[in-house]
Parts: C-alpha cells; sequence; structure tokens
C-alpha cells in the first residue's frame, strides 16, 4: 500500500506541475500579448500626438470650408446642406411618436412617449435590426418595400396589446446619407455612402418613396419629418438641454450639425425662419479625407489598417478623430494654452 500512497502522490505531483506549468504558459503568453497591445496603443497616441500648431490650421481650415460652404453650392468641402429645421423640441411636445433609423449597418424602430416635459421622454419600444446585405444594392422599390414590412410587423406586435387600431401614426425617417432637403418632410438624395449602391434612387425624394410603400401596405402612418442621424442627435440633445447647439455622431461613418443663424446663409439670401436660425448638416467626410494626407491621422490611419485589417477607414478614424478632439478643448473655446495630456 506504501508503494501504491507514493506512486499516486508522484502521478499527483506530476499532474499539479503540469497543470501549473500549462497555467503559468497561459499567463506568460497572455502578459505577451497585453504588452504587444500596449505597444500599438503607444505607437497609435505618439502618432496622433499632433502639435497644437498643426490642430489650429485644421481648426481654420474647417472655417474657410464652412463659410464659403454656406456661401454657395458645390464651393467647399463641406456640403452645408440646410435641413429646415428652425425649430428644436421646447420640451412641451406630447404624445406618442414613432420614429425609423436607416444607418449604415442596422436599421432601427421605436415608439416614444413625451409627456410634455424635458424630463418625460418614456421609449416604450425598440427594435434594431442588421440590414440585409442584398437590400444594399437592390432597387428602390424593394428597400422601402422592405422598411415597410418591418414597420407593419412592429405596428402589429403593439396593437395585440393594446387599443390603438385605426390611429394615424406620425413618423419621423431619419436617413443618415446625404439629402438635398426642400423641407421639413421631404427631400431628395444626393450620393448614397457606407455601401449602399441603388443608383436609380438618386434624385428621388426619399420621404415619398417610404410614404408610397407604407400606402402600398395599406399602413396608417405619415411620413412627417426627414432629417439626418446627426439632427435627430441634435435635437434629442436640446430636448434635454436647450443650450445644445452642436452634435457629432462617429459610427459608419462620422458627421456634424449646428445651429447657424439665417442671415449668415449667404447661398440661401430672404430664407425666413420664425427663430432666425436653421440647423445646418455639414457632411464633413469629404473635409476629413482631405485633411488626413496633411495630419499625421493618415500614418495613424495605416497603422490601424495593418494592425486591424477588419476595420474600415470610417471606424477608424470616427476613433481617431475622438482622441484628437480630446486634445482640442483650449483651442475650442479660443484660449492659447496647451491641450491637456488626456
Amino acid at each position: 500500500m506504501g508503494k501504491v500512497a507514493v506512486a499516486f502522490a508522484a502521478v499527483a505531483v506530476v499532474a499539479a506541475c503540469s497543470v501549473a506549468a500549462m497555467m503559468v504558459g497561459r499567463r506568460m503568453k497572455s502578459r505577451r500579448k497585453w504588452r504587444t497591445v500596449v505597444e500599438i496603443l503607444k505607437e497609435l497616441e505618439d502618432d496622433c500626438d499632433t502639435p497644437v500648431a498643426r490642430l489650429r490650421q485644421v481648426v481654420d481650415a474647417m472655417a474657410v470650408e464652412m463659410h464659403a460652404g454656406l456661401a454657395s453650392e458645390g464651393g467647399s468641402k463641406l456640403k452645408m446642406l440646410l435641413t429646415f429645421v428652425h425649430v428644436l423640441p421646447t420640451g412641451r411636445e406630447k404624445g406618442t411618436y414613432y420614429a425609423l433609423h436607416l444607418g449604415g449597418t442596422y436599421f432601427r424602430i421605436l415608439r416614444v412617449h413625451l409627456g410634455a416635459q424635458r424630463s418625460y421622454l418614456d421609449v416604450q419600444d425598440v427594435e434594431r435590426h442588421l440590414i440585409p446585405s442584398h437590400l444594399m444594392n437592390s432597387t428602390s422599390e424593394v428597400l422601402f418595400n422592405f422598411l415597410a414590412f418591418s414597420l407593419e410587423r412592429f405596428i402589429e406586435k403593439e396593437e395585440s396589446g393594446s387599443d390603438s387600431q385605426g390611429v394615424k401614426r406620425e413618423l419621423a425617417f431619419t436617413f443618415s446619407y446625404p439629402l438635398k432637403h426642400t423641407s421639413i418632410s421631404s427631400g431628395v438624395l444626393i450620393k448614397w455612402t457606407k455601401g449602399f449602391e441603388i443608383s436609380e434612387m438618386v434624385g428621388k425624394d426619399i420621404a415619398e418613396c417610404l410614404q408610397d410603400a407604407l400606402d402600398r401596405r395599406g399602413l396608417n402612418m405619415h411620413v412627417a419629418a426627414l432629417v439626418n442621424d446627426t439632427v435627430g442627435a441634435m435635437s434629442l440633445g436640446y430636448y434635454h438641454d436647450p443650450d445644445t447647439v452642436v452634435a457629432v455622431v462617429f459610427g459608419s461613418g462620422s458627421n456634424a450639425c449646428y445651429l447657424e443663424r439665417t442671415d449668415a446663409i449667404i447661398k440661401c439670401q430672404g430664407l425666413l425662419t420664425t427663430s432666425g436660425s436653421m440647423v445646418v448638416n455639414m457632411e464633413w467626410g469629404n473635409f476629413l479625407y482631405s485633411m488626413c494626407s496633411n495630419l499625421v491621422l493618415n500614418r495613424s490611419m495605416n497603422l490601424w489598417r495593418i494592425r486591424f485589417p477588419g476595420a474600415s477607414n470610417l471606424n477608424a478614424m470616427g476613433s481617431l478623430f475622438q482622441i484628437e478632439y480630446l486634445s482640442m478643448g483650449p483651442i475650442l473655446v479660443g484660449q492659447g494654452s496647451e491641450p491637456t495630456k488626456q
């Protein structure tokens, strides 16, 4: 028995040593991976440590392009598109409303209830779905029939537990692609981005395409507003805080909008609004691309693509721009001090 016990003990020791060796090996391998990650991040941080003088050049260049885009169509890398949104939410809105958001990767449907005070915004239901890849190069009819069908299923789920049958529903359509607006509820597609390639839709009224598809399915729903996702983000921000004047989106793409005085929009002289201002959709993608050749960001993006080949250019640019933006606080408020290291 003594020999057997010794044998078992020896086996146990060997097994324990093997397990310990395996665990140590894994930890060392994990540490090596972590060191690699730290090295990559440090290299990326060094590449993005752009001098303040160069960042000021970016700010000045953007200001010039903004003025040019407000002065004439096609005269700037920034499109500076009118949105016809000149009155933002006051917090006194009341009722149940629907929204459809067509983004670059997902489309979302939601229902919200507003309670006539800023603190009351009840998101009652949300659905998020991947955009089927075959829709991105199909036809306008196929795309909007699919969106209308998705809205119909969303409403059917709601009606199964409520008495809202026969009620006319107001829908806001958030469309994350460049539009030339003619009103708050209409606008024609300028061009596709983010992988969509339905060429016959360029120049068509997007709200009208969706409304026709809803009517074909017999849905009692009215497309009351057509907005860009940045404008939607700004509206939500303003709903909670009336001091909001700018919104920036980073996702499959990157864009910004802001509140501009109508008398500064020279390309639309005579444009009158009750508020004296209008939200302008900058569509700044071309500007960011053009600046890449003049910034260290270009080298950083090459590094990003080498290390993470699955990352898209705009996703990488969005992440890198956030890093740069952290350094721009003093510049944006006109201070002369050096940016704080983050």
